[in-house]
């Protein structure tokens, strides 16, 4: 019999297998095996107890099932189970599902943070069990964010009638500070300014200075990794026009002179090895990527035994690789090796499980890769950035020279790389301005002085490696969780990309105003930071984490979610003003509803005809029934000319089901007619609205010419299809 080693994704199958040999089978659990059922209050799959919490675990789908009941044949086949799921907390937790599933009594836990045979090998050589502290925190970070994703969005945001799907731990208060930064861009008025500067013979330009500093600005030593613009120089602000011509007629008409040189020296240390955020930041920043397409092709990097594992928040390098950058600095670049092997400081509140992202291997260059076009463009950033990170300091020569013209200075600032350094690889330097030599007392002429009218502008919207940087420095999720987390707010139609930008959607402004007036904690980043602290706390064994989540749920959310049920109950309408406008999000008003013959098809009453500014809707309004308890709520069908329920609400319609399941969950797949491009079209899809949102909401199967077709599940022959 031979040795089995689950691991998580059937990309690292072939490499795996090709280190460990014969007498080894390696199977896929292709991610996550088991999720929390969908059954008990409010579909949260576990109940909350006194200081206790009972979950009910279930195959996460069909496919879910299928993996399992291979597993089971595996197992029955080995003699040793070893369980080698990514090296991380959620990794932990998916082998302790992994485990329970499959019913294993001693699973060797195995842990390697490169695909190489000399790492997997030693980690097989060196088992350990399954770490309950890790596993504890991923259980409680499943059970926290259903609780608050689940109980948040049926209690609060369904019930705003606004169009707007969830909310979410991480989600919400990310959404949060986009929103922000948007009413701080609604709010900001311009104004004009001028900056005022002379250009001289001797080859420089100078600004105006209101008050020369005394001290020259300190080098940074913390790269900026989101960085994407370009610094440009200018005068202090002059505001009006008149001041602007007062001091260039001033500059005109007076003699200018050198009256202070400085020059130094500075050294400015090489950049950290990538993390998850700086490594999202930079290949948005330099190859535009997207945070989940950054770790996308990351991901088949590491498959493919190329770099180290992607989802880190620890800048620390294993000593054979810092050792081997050495050795190719020592043959290639000599004069870059630095006496000692640099450290680079962590992070605050990095756990720091394991290494930074690196190459495997320094010795493979990125013009030997053999990938494709992308995977060579974030392995060139990802192998840059760890040569640099062990290279000498580059050294500058900063200038900073102040001239007179009567009572007025201005100031030039120069800097030339006297040695590049770690820039070499990795440059983050400003472009280089060198100073003309020049000598205190010397006497200038004059070429041209000018004021250019400029105006002030708001503050920028994030661009996505901007808001991971953001989500870092507040402590917003952790680093499995950055891409993901943008990608539902542009899946929810939160937030849109506009010119590269994230910019919120009017329905992501008003779930954010909404959430701010019935949920005004949960949408804070230190309180979602708190919340993180606090899973972290019992990753490292310090607090037990179903006293943790049922002391929370008790003294906070259910507290919270109570209250805000009250401020949405004002006879049965939401009430709640927000910003000044009644009503939830600005999408009803109450005042202005007026009654219809319509009557609500749930209780009989007179529906009220509501105006709402939504773009979603087809109409200038809905209908909503005001009765005490029922919230009912109809929209209008221009095709059909008659109002209709939700589509949550309706009753199937017996006429579409087909007889051909679907492939993930197994209900029959229904017809569904839409007009695309003022076509009318036709596809199948799952006939469970609650799965088509959910883990079937990739089936779908479009109408073509040989039957229908799925870009995933292929082609489906029109005979069958009745």
């Amino acid at each position: 019999m031979a040795n089995l080693l689950l691991i998580e994704s059937p990309g690292k199958s072939k490499k795996l297998s090709q280190i460990l040999g014969s007498g080894w089978i390696v199977k896929a659990s292709m991610g996550h095996v088991r999720e929390l059922a969908n059954d008990g209050e409010d579909a949260l799959g576990f109940d909350l107890l006194d200081q206790r919490i009972e979950c009910r675990y279930e195959p996460r789908d069909a496919r879910g099932k299928q993996v399992l009941s291979d597993l089971r044949q595996a197992v029955k086949q080995a003699d040793a189970v070893y369980i080698a799921t990514d090296p991380d907390r959620e990794g932990e937790t998916i082998g302790w599902h992994l485990q329970q599933a499959l019913k294993l009594k001693n699973p060797r836990r195995v842990v390697y943070s490169e695909i190489t045979s000399q790492a997997v090998q030693s980690a097989i050589a060196h088992p350990r069990v399954l770490d309950q502290s890790l596993i504890a925190a991923g259980r409680a970070r499943d059970c926290l964010d259903k609780l608050v994703g689940y109980k948040g969005s049926k209690h609060v945001v369904w019930r705003l009638n606004i169009g707007a799907k969830s909310m979410g731990r991480v989600q919400s208060a990310t959404l949060h500070l986009l929103c922000t930064r948007e009413r701080e861009i609604q709010a900001f008025k311009p104004q004009d300014y001028w900056s005022v500067w002379v250009e001289y013979q001797e080859g420089f330009k100078a600004f105006y200075r209101a008050k020369v500093k005394t001290k020259a600005a300190a080098v940074s030593d913390t790269p900026d990794d989101a960085k994407e613009d370009k610094e440009t120089q200018e005068s202090d602000r002059v505001t009006s026009q008149a001041e602007a011509d007062r001091l260039v007629a001033i500059a005109r008409t007076h003699p200018h002179q050198v009256t202070t040189v400085e020059g130094k020296v500075a050294q400015q240390a090489p950049p950290p090895p990538f993390i998850t955020s700086s490594l999202q930041q930079a290949a948005g920043a330099k190859l535009r990527f997207s945070p989940d397409k950054t770790m996308k092709v990351a991901q088949a990097l590491y498959e493919a035994g190329h770099i180290t594992y992607m989802r880190t928040d620890s800048v620390t390098l294993a000593a054979p690789f810092c050792a081997a950058v050495r050795q190719y600095l020592e043959q290639h670049d000599p004069t870059n090796v630095p006496k000692t092997t640099t450290r680079h400081r962590a992070v605050k509140g990095a756990q720091e499980a394991h290494e930074a992202i690196r190459p495997t291997d320094v010795q493979r260059l990125p013009s030997q890769l053999q990938a494709s076009a992308e995977e060579t463009k974030l392995y060139e950033l990802i192998w840059n950035r760890a040569v640099a990170s062990q290279c000498c300091s580059a050294r500058l020569r900063k200038t900073r020279v102040v001239t007179t013209s009567g009572a007025l200075q201005w100031e030039a600032k120069g800097q030339v790389v006297e040695f590049p350094g770690y820039t070499r690889y990795w440059n983050n330097l400003s472009a280089d301005t060198q100073l003309p030599v020049l000598q205190p007392g010397q006497s200038l002429t004059l070429k041209q002085a000018a004021a250019d009218k400029k105006q002030t502008q708001p503050p920028p919207r994030y661009t996505e490696p901007k808001l991971v940087q953001l989500m870092e420095r507040k402590g917003i999720g952790r680093p499995s969780t950055y891409a993901p987390t943008i990608k539902t707010l542009k899946d929810r139609t939160y937030v849109q990309v506009e010119k590269g930008k994230l910019q919120p959607t009017p329905l992501g402004m008003a779930l954010d105003e909404a959430l701010a007036t019935l949920l005004p904690e949960l949408i804070q980043p230190e309180f979602t930071a708190q919340m993180e602290a606090a899973l972290d706390t019992i990753a490292q064994g310090k607090q037990d984490w179903q006293a943790y989540l049922t002391d929370w749920h008790r003294t906070y959310f259910a507290p919270a979610l109570a209250k805000a049920g009250q401020l949405l109950q004002a006879n049965g309408s939401p009430e709640v003003k927000v910003g000044g406008t009644p009503a939830i999000a600005a999408t009803q008003s109450k005042s202005q509803a007026t009654v219809t013959k319509t009557t609500c098809p749930k209780c009989g009453e007179a529906m009220h005809k509501v105006p709402s500014q939504s773009k979603k809707l087809k109409a200038n309004h809905f209908l909503k029934c005001v009765a005490t308890g029922c919230g009912t709520v109809m929209f209008w069908n221009p095709k059909g000319k008659q109002y209709e329920l939700p589509y949550a609400q309706r009753s199937p319609d017996p006429e579409a089901f087909t007889e051909l399941p679907c492939p993930v969950c197994g209900a029959l797949l229904e017809r569904y007619r839409y007009t695309k491009e003022g076509k009318e079209k036709e596809m199948l899809r799952c006939s469970l609205l609650e799965n088509r949102r959910g883990k079937c909401k990739e089936v779908a199967f479009f109408a073509g010419h040989d039957g229908f077709w799925s870009p995933k599940f292929g082609t489906l022959k029109l005979d069958l299809v009745k």
